[in-house]
């Protein structure tokens, strides 16, 4: 499910991003709702936010790192949450490092198309959208209690087999009868 879902968003990313090569003038602003939403193509040789633009390199490697990590945690997920939550950060990543690996003006140096816009926010794109999710959604989960195994938090059950709020006050019933 997760590479899954990682090649979806990955391809989504892509093609986005073609379009709006194809379709954009670089520096031109097009609304597209109103001030809200603008189509603004850019490239970016930094991480998130245009930060570390000297230091493209290191970027790749660490997002290539998380992503193989990424991919090994997948087999070992049982969870539909995290294999979504996983899935969107393993896209957006591959999203971007596909940009990293095969746009100038280097292999591994290369630029990351960004082209959507909002007020008083730095130019993003669909992969940064799905990381944005991802990280949104682990803290959810966390939170909640939720691990990747399939696990809840003081339930030691897996969630697919019932572990949820149903089976919580079901267990409640049962030592009660007791």
């Amino acid at each position: 499910m997760v590479l899954l879902v990682a090649l979806l968003w990955a391809g989504l990313d892509q093609a986005t991003k073609f379009w709006a090569e194809a379709s954009l003038t670089r520096g031109e602003s097009v609304p597209l709702v109103g001030e809200l939403l603008q189509l603004h193509l850019t490239y970016n040789s930094g991480a998130a936010f245009s930060l570390g633009t000297s230091w493209t390199g290191v970027v790749t490697t660490i997002a290539t790192l998380v992503s193989v990590g990424i991919v090994i945690q997948a087999f070992r997920t049982r969870s539909l949450g995290w294999a979504l939550t996983l899935g969107l950060l393993l896209g957006g990543a591959v999203g971007n490092l596909i940009d990293r690996y095969l746009r100038p003006p280097s292999v591994g140096l290369g630029h990351v198309v960004d082209f959507l816009a909002l007020p008083n926010f730095p130019v993003f794109n669909v992969a940064d959208m799905g990381v944005t999710t991802a990280a949104c959604l682990i803290v959810l989960l966390s939170l909640r209690g939720f691990h990747p195994d399939g696990t809840r938090e003081g339930h030691g059950s897996r969630e697919d087999e019932g572990a949820g709020a149903g089976a919580e006050s079901t267990q409640h019933e049962d030592e009660s009868a007791r």
